[in-house]
């Protein structure tokens, strides 16, 4: 009987030793990274820098302009999607250019140009929209990276690892892996779903402007198509007149432009000249600072 009773105690103090040892390796089991960052910090990095992005375009604008209008990515969340994108590549791709400052602009000026003509490529082949348009910028490569821009970002990659970057990651640590994962996932999560309405929404509003005003663009017959699907369909029709009517649209998107059949760039806000894309117009900008005079000085 003692027999028996020594063995079952052996074998629970067995099994508890076992249960502690795999507590300890789930504790010590590293995650997933990336040039030693762990992924999850990269999607928080891209959630924050999308948020900064966003007031830093708001504030170029109301600089720039003299209003505050919307220069966010998507119709809902404050997200500048290429900030975002922009900062997570740089950190990751920056690692092997951590050298010195001269390595880090370098790398700053490929990466960042790299990300930029992606972004815009895809605005175009996907959604049939430009996001932004360099045709009028020296050195400029299909209209979608420019040398001014490029010297930018190198720049910016300099303050961003050797600045930014450190006192975001020590703003991270303070959070828990596990509460840091499921914060991040959450937000990510929304931006998806709100890319997506996004996306549907812009194309339906492309088309929709497109086919009621007459505009002459490429590939019009592909506008008109779309145009005629989303109306056939009486809830996209409904939601198309709601809630992507042409002025939340505008406002949202003040700086959308549609490619014209001769390869000219047009101003949505151009063709809706009844609303105004802006929300508030704060001040009418200085020669010096207005964004037509910024491209004029460097249109040499």
């Amino acid at each position: 009987m003692g027999e028996k009773v020594e063995a079952n105690l052996t074998k629970e103090k067995n099994n508890k030793r076992k249960k502690v040892e795999e507590t300890s390796l789930k504790v010590v089991k590293k995650p997933f990274t990336i040039m030693g960052i762990p992924v999850v910090k990269l999607f928080a990095f891209f959630v924050i820098f999308s948020v900064l992005g966003f007031f830093i375009e708001t504030l170029f604008a109301l600089i720039t302009k003299g209003v505050i209008e919307s220069r966010k990515s998507f119709l809902y969340g404050p997200f500048c999607a290429i900030y975002g994108m922009g900062a997570s590549v740089m950190i990751v791709g920056l690692q092997k250019f951590k050298k010195n400052n001269y390595t880090l602009f370098f790398g700053g000026c490929l990466i960042g140009s790299i990300v930029e003509y992606i972004v815009s490529w895809i605005g175009e082949i996907v959604f049939d929209i430009k996001w932004w348009d360099y045709s009028n910028m020296p050195f400029n490569i299909n209209g979608r990276v420019c040398i001014l821009f490029s010297v930018f970002w190198g720049a910016l990659a300099i303050y961003l690892m050797n600045h930014v970057y450190p006192k975001m990651d020590k703003f991270l640590s303070i959070f828990s892996f596990k509460t840091l994962k499921k914060i991040t996932t959450v937000i990510v999560i929304f931006m998806l779903f709100d890319w997506l309405i996004s996306s549907f929404a812009v194309k339906i509003f492309s088309a929709r402007v497109v086919y009621e005003n007459n505009v002459e663009v490429k590939e019009v017959n592909r506008y008109i198509e779309d145009y005629n699907k989303f109306y056939s369909n009486d809830i996209v029709k409904q939601l198309s007149n709601t809630l992507f009517s042409d002025e939340i649209m505008l406002k949202s998107f003040p700086n959308l432009k549609l490619t014209g059949k001769d390869g000219n760039i047009i101003l949505i806000s151009d063709i809706l000249t009844d609303i105004q894309p802006y929300y508030v117009k704060v001040f009418n900008p200085t020669n010096i600072y207005s964004h037509d005079k910024i491209y004029e000085i460097f249109n040499f």
